[in-house]
């Protein structure tokens, strides 16, 4: 029972930093009707933003401190996130509003590799790392019920709780400001928006930026674990089927939809991997996400378009 748990909470905890990753695919899918293949691009250029920066603050200005570094480093990058997603949404995709499906998913992969180019350019193509202090070693949970424990590791406890407040801030941000009611007004009709005076241009930047934080915070847990690598930007690969999982339009699908993908990842490797030979957690949950494309294509809180001729 106690490995049973461990891996539930192993799946759970990862299954959060997958719906961060997600979080930015819904929110401007939902707002803006574009399907940004750009996102783990935008992850990989906030995690290198923040090592790199990390990294010089204290050689120019001689701050030893690491928690202050990393502070500076993390609002200095979280600059260059605005700026990248305000140039992006007022330089290319303001410029293809209505344009077809293909054209748009062109244009995101063109800033994909424009911004994989542009890292590279400025910080560098090594191998990074951020260091923000987390604690690596693994704690023991509930040993007087189980016998040895059950073993976490206190890094991914911290990053699944960041993950988890940034989700609480931005459902209350959507909930309960005058911003993101506008926002949600024009992810429900555009032309009923436009038309009672909500300026479609300020909220589809505004949900830029946003995303452009998702993808910083999730861009800093990521390189925190994995190290800061071109091959971050496969993150975002990880975070498809949980997008299809939960619905392209919902916030809350997300959640869900990484919940349950990180916890069958882990428990379909723990338990059926023995009997195919393992390796199921690399495609377990894209062989979920067909099977939800082939019933459910909606996903789980999507809505079902309904086309009127």
């Amino acid at each position: 029972m106690a490995f049973f748990l461990e891996t539930l909470i192993g799946g759970l905890m990862a299954g959060m930093l997958y719906s961060l990753v997600a979080l930015g695919f819904v929110l401007i899918y939902k707002a803006s009707g574009v399907f940004n293949f750009a996102q783990g691009a935008m992850v990989l250029f906030a995690a290198l933003a923040m090592a790199r920066f990390a990294e010089w603050i204290p050689q120019w200005t001689g701050i030893d401190n690491m928690i202050v570094a990393n502070l500076l480093a993390f609002v200095i990058a979280g600059i260059c996130m605005f700026a990248v997603a305000w140039l992006i949404e007022r330089l290319v995709l303001r410029h293809l509003v209505n344009q077809e499906g293909a054209t748009l998913l062109m244009a995101t992969l063109g800033i994909t590799y424009f911004l994989e180019g542009l890292g590279q350019t400025f910080f560098g193509s090594d191998i990074y790392k951020i260091d923000v202090g987390m604690p690596k070693e693994p704690v023991f949970l509930l040993e007087s019920m189980f016998e040895g424990g059950v073993l976490v590791n206190k890094e991914d406890v911290i990053a699944a709780g960041i993950a988890a407040a940034l989700v609480v801030i931005l459902s209350i941000f959507f909930q309960k400001t005058k911003t993101g009611r506008a926002l949600r007004a024009v992810a429900d009709d555009h032309q009923a928006a436009q038309s009672i005076g909500i300026p479609l241009n300020r909220i589809w930047v505004i949900v830029w930026c946003v995303a452009g934080v998702v993808a910083l915070v999730a861009g800093m847990i990521w390189g925190s674990k994995l190290g800061v690598q071109f091959s971050l930007t496969t993150v975002a690969l990880r975070a498809l089927p949980v997008v299809i999982l939960g619905g392209l339009t919902s916030v809350p699908g997300a959640i869900i939809g990484g919940l349950i993908i990180g916890v069958g990842e882990k428990l379909s490797e723990v338990y059926l991997g023995p009997f195919v030979g393992g390796g199921i957690e690399i495609w377990f949950a894209y062989v979920l996400a067909l099977v939800f494309l082939l019933f459910r294509p909606q996903g789980l809180f999507g809505e079902k378009i309904i086309d009127r001729v």
